[in-house]
């Protein structure tokens, strides 16, 4: 089971070898006796990459789960660091959030849990959070269907904003009906590709508005820069904006209708959460977003 673990995770029966320090024919045998035991194959090999068989990304969840286990219980029996985070913590973070908010305060986990080594990952991109190996992966928005284990740790508020310069040219929507007349800057999800929808909260209910545009962006740095520029209006998260509302760069609008917020979630595997060094940065980074006003839980 660690073996077919670790071959996953550095998707790479060479790397693998390297960090066991095994021969990689020893790992290759190791990889057909186990698939011969179990009678079906766990992983299709080509000359460029690994990749899991549906029956291999069901047992590799289940090899995490147990081993997890097994390593929670002889914990306990290891000496003076019983218990303590420790070993390699794989991370993945959304780009924006991870920079904004997580990577300025990294060293005081680090300094915190020196006996733990973290890889971290920032990207937009739709990670597969068990065939990459990642321990446990941030998400903004609401979860999709999955076998992984969701733990809500903040709200992200979004609010309308524009810059003076696209008001002094297009004057100020005071209505939903008047965005009619108003030009965006069209978000698109680095995931899917789609547009991001344009909703406002009105009377306890959630009201869409079809906006045009004639910039788009698949990046949300990239988004609040056309914001600033005054090519459209912008719905983003209030924690990234702060420094440019203070500065007057930008202005929020149609404050009466604030967006839907959107949940923060931290993702991981069945039975990760028993590690001790998951289990500290799932708890530290729910203190972060605590600390956060606007992307606390309310």
């Amino acid at each position: 089971m660690q073996t077919f673990v670790r071959i996953v995770e550095a998707n790479s029966f060479t790397k693998a070898a390297e960090t066991l320090n095994l021969p990689r024919a020893s790992l290759t045998a190791t990889m057909q006796n186990l698939e011969a035991f179990l009678g079906t194959r766990l992983l299709q090999r080509t000359t460029r990459r690994l990749s899991l068989t549906p029956d291999g990304a069901d047992y590799f969840r289940q090899c995490v789960e147990i081993l997890g286990a097994v390593d929670a219980a002889e914990s306990a029996f290891r000496g003076p660091s019983a218990g303590r985070p420790k070993g390699k913590l794989r991370i993945d973070l959304p780009g924006t959030l991870g920079r904004r908010l997580v990577m300025p305060r990294i060293a005081e986990f680090t300094a915190a849990y020196p006996d733990v080594e973290l890889v971290l990952s920032l990207t937009d991109r739709l990670v597969d959070v068990v065939q990459e190996g990642i321990d446990c992966a941030l998400r903004v928005g609401q979860l999709q269907d999955s076998s992984l284990v969701g733990r809500q740790i903040g709200l992200m508020r979004f609010l309308t904003y524009a810059s003076p310069a696209y008001l002094e040219r297009y004057g100020e929507p005071r209505t939903l009906d008047e965005l009619k007349a108003h030009r965006a800057v069209v978000h698109l999800s680095g995931r899917t590709g789609r547009a991001f929808d344009w909703d406002f909260q009105v009377d306890g209910r959630v009201v869409k508005v079809d906006m045009a545009g004639t910039i788009s962006v698949n990046d949300a740095d990239a988004y609040l820069l056309c914001a600033l520029q005054g090519l459209g209006l912008a719905q983003t998260g209030a924690y990234q904006v702060r420094g440019h509302v203070r500065a007057g760069e930008l202005v929020e609008v149609l404050s009466g209708w604030p967006p839907t917020p959107m949940p923060i979630s931290l993702l991981y595997p069945q039975g990760r959460l028993a590690t001790p060094k998951v289990r500290a940065f799932a708890d530290w980074i729910t203190a972060i977003f605590a600390d956060e006003p606007d992307c606390r839980l309310a």
